[in-house]
């Protein structure tokens, strides 16, 4: 893409489909990529530090801030009773609090703000606050709220068929229950915001952000004013994956309701530990399934009872548990079905969207059943799974969409040759009858996962193309940058309609003075929708274009075609730049907006039935392990993915996002552990005790192939399909691999109680327990 002031050079077309470097990747490995915190700092700059609850639930007795105001290079101290307008940040209900009031509901709750001349100077201060707390009933785990009967909301149900039927005739009946744990984002640039105060009360905010149409309205919400008084701009982030949705307004709100009542720019960017204390996680799960089947391991009926830790407040919790309802079934169809979702409150972090949205943890239960199943009738695991995907007339989900567009069974088939499943299988069978200490696991697992947003009115996008009269474009749409490519993909989605040089698009910071009421970048729909939006504006740019060369040449508009070499008019052939030049001097508009609305999508959540998704994208993988029976350690040896993306928009991306997805997965179900103490203070919020996957953990042999066969069934931008969030959940190969490791301790008699994540000590425990139940067995 073209660098502002840079004169444009000539380079070959290249549109969609192509595989071009990330725009930014040379500024990331240099060093040279500008994030908020990279952003120089205007005069007069306070920096912002958010005083913290201490307790994870608790009645404020008294708060006294005299020390705080009066310690050295402090300028202003704010709480709740300094806010103009609404004391919110909440996303949808209005239940998550800038700064505590009269209450606080978990640990690190904001109670106030402390601007001073330097970050050093503020926190200083915040530790002199004196705070006194009287202490009220907290529930921490999942099983305390349930205790206590704590709900964001009442338990939701879906169903199709007669579950306890099935279950009662089935031949064969099993019971079981999974826990499965929270993960952190641990996006490698933490939240930040740079707030500059403007003319009558106005504020401009830099802000790492996936959803700057949110932090907008929720800054206004807290300052009293409209919307159009706040401007928030993002050009890129450090990483988001869900954890920049909703929780970037807290920081955001803070930093701007300081540069409002000082008249002085502000900054509040928390460090590692303190960003992992204040912001919410995954949401951690406990699953309880009830399957009845026949003896040749096809699901006749099942019952699956999901409960999450949704955390303090509601956040963006109802639609991460319906999610999780959605992909409980995974690429299975199950004939007669009961999903029951617990929500519960609890007095920690409110935990948030994280990629995925409640997908991956719905789908890890149903992978849970199927090994369960496959180890209680002795059939390999791989073949359990294709015997239960859906195929022919076995078609309608338990929300009744039928699934029209299943490639899953061509998909696994394809792999399982491709990566020699069988001869493999035995491979790691001999290995286990050879090795007492060494134990290795296979296992293929396959995704199907729904792309739209579930809440319907956010499956909309806009998007503003400028041509200026030397044939640049500028390009703006409602979509942010967080290192997944989304900006490189719509300026070759523009230069394909335009069939011009990449060089000539440009795509601007995403702000809310440009394309206004945005949704989130999220729910693996960026490109989908900001992508339609662009070839909607370019589409009504082509129109205009076309209308004048057809007047001015005298020709038909069908006669007028745009190429790699120029714009075809009747028998000449002029140049883009010529023809915008001689279009802007006859006064047309070089200007246009687009949108886009998905299609098709209809759900009524109070029956849990319709059509949530527009489209499934799909994917299967292969995993090879390793484990030690003596310290519980596991290695992944080998992992091949095979991966639906339609038509790939940009195929070099594409397989990043792919391999980047596995290995968060990984991380999510090996290595990463949230701990809470009794009293609901997170222990593990620093890299010292929180392990996210290093580059010793990926794989030593990882094959990893886009699917050629793929194609959008729905006339999505180019035919091509989501590709953020669903590699992810081809991680759950892993977990099932390690599972089986675990089970060969036993020689596969008894069905490990292993739940995720797989650490070392979890491992260990179900080793140490299946040998003692193989042996009475």
């Amino acid at each position: 893409m073209a660098d502002s002031g840079a004169s444009l050079k000539v380079t070959p077309f290249v549109g969609v489909h192509a595989s071009v470097p990330h725009d930014s990747a040379l500024r990331h490995v240099t060093g040279t990529a500008i994030y908020v915190d990279d952003l120089p700092e205007p005069a007069g700059l306070l920096q912002v530090h958010l005083g913290m609850s201490t307790r994870a639930h608790a009645r404020i007795v008294s708060m006294n801030l005299d020390a705080v105001r009066a310690s050295p290079g402090v300028v202003c101290v704010l709480s709740a009773a300094d806010i103009p307008g609404e004391n919110d940040v909440s996303p949808v209900i209005h239940d998550d609090r800038l700064f505590a009031q009269g209450e606080v509901y978990c640990v690190g709750q904001s109670l106030f703000a402390v601007a001073a001349t330097s970050i050093g100077a503020a926190r200083a201060a915040a530790a002199k606050a004196v705070v006194e707390y009287e202490d009220l009933p907290a529930a921490i785990t999942i099983g305390e709220a349930e205790g206590l009967d704590l709900k964001i909301e009442a338990s939701q149900r879906m169903a199709r068929g007669d579950a306890e039927a099935a279950l009662v005739a089935a031949p064969n009946r099993l019971q079981g229950r999974h826990a499965i744990g929270g993960q952190d984002h641990f996006y490698l640039e933490g939240q930040a915001s740079l707030a500059t105060p403007r003319e009558e009360g106005d504020v401009h905010v830099w802000c790492s952000t996936q959803h700057p149409t949110e932090v907008q309205h929720l800054i206004a919400r807290v300052l009293g004013r409209p919307d159009h008084a706040v401007t928030v701009e993002v050009r890129r982030m450090g990483g988001g994956f869900g954890g920049k949705e909703t929780q970037a307004s807290l920081f955001a709100a803070a930093a701007a309701l300081v540069a409002v009542k000082t008249g002085r720019p502000a900054k509040c960017r928390p460090d590692r530990d303190e960003d992992m204390v204040m912001t919410g996680k995954r949401h951690d799960f406990e699953v309880e399934y009830d399957v009845g089947f026949d003896d040749e391991g096809r699901l006749l009926g099942i019952r699956l009872e999901l409960a999450s830790r949704c955390g303090a407040t509601t956040d963006l919790s109802p639609a991460i548990n319906d999610r999780a309802m959605f992909h409980a079934d995974n690429a299975y169809y199950l004939p007669a079905v009961e999903i029951v979702s617990h929500r519960y409150r609890t007095h920690t972090v409110s935990n948030t969207a994280f990629r995925g949205f409640g997908g991956p943890q719905g789908m890890a239960a149903i992978e849970r059943v199927m090994d369960a199943v496959a180890q209680a009738t002795g059939l390999d695991p791989l073949e359990v799974r294709r015997r239960n995907l859906y195929g022919g007339s076995r078609n309608l989900t338990p929300y009744y969409q039928v699934v029209e567009d299943n490639v899953a069974p061509e998909l696994i088939e394809e792999l399982a040759q491709s990566c020699d499943y069988a001869a493999r299988q035995q491979a790691v069978a001999d290995f286990n009858a050879a090795n007492p200490i060494l134990k290795k696991g296979l296992a293929l697992t396959p995704v199907k996962f729904g792309v739209s947003f579930t809440t319907t009115h956010l499956n909309q996008a806009g998007a503003l193309i400028h041509i200026y009269a030397d044939g640049s474009i500028m390009l703006n749409h409602g979509g942010t940058e967080m290192g997944q490519g989304l900006y490189l993909k719509m300026a070759q989605v523009a230069a394909q309609a335009f069939q011009v040089p990449l060089e000539r698009v440009k795509i601007t910071s995403t702000t809310t003075d440009k394309v206004p009421n945005t949704s989130a970048t999220a729910a693996s729909s960026g490109a989908d929708l900001n992508g339609m939006a662009v070839l909607d504006a370019a589409g009504k740019l082509k129109g205009r274009l076309t209308a004048f060369a057809a007047e001015k040449w005298g020709v038909d508009p069908s006669q007028v075609a745009f190429t790699p070499d120029g714009v075809r008019i009747g028998g000449e052939t002029v140049s883009f730049p010529d023809l915008c030049r001689q279009a802007y001097l006859a006064r047309i508009s070089l200007s246009a907006t687009g949108f886009y609305a998905t299609p098709k999508i209809t759900y009524d959540r109070k029956t849990h039935r319709g059509r949530p998704f527009y489209y499934f994208a799909y994917g299967a993988a292969c995993s090879e392990v390793v484990i030690d029976t003596l310290t519980g350690e596991s290695k992944v040896l080998r992992a091949d993915i095979l991966h639906d993306v339609g038509r790939s928009l940009n195929p070099a991306i594409d397989l990043g996002q792919v391999e980047g997805g596995f290995i968060q997965g990984m991380g999510w179900l090996t290595t990463e552990e949230l701990v809470y103490d009794a009293k609901g203070v997170l222990k593990t919020h620093a890299p010292s005790t929180y392990k996210i996957p290093t580059a010793s953990d990926r794989p030593r042999v990882l094959n990893v192939r886009l699917w050629e066969p793929g194609r959008n069934a729905e006339p999505t931008v180019h035919r091509s399909k989501a590709v953020g969030e669903p590699p992810l959940m081809l991680a759950i190969s892993v977990f099932s691999a390690i599972t089986r490791a675990v089970a060969a301790v036993g020689d596969h008699r008894v069905m490990p109680d292993l739940d995720a994540p797989a650490t070392p000590e979890a491992v260990l425990t179900a080793v140490e327990d299946v040998r003692r139940r193989a042996a009475d067995a």
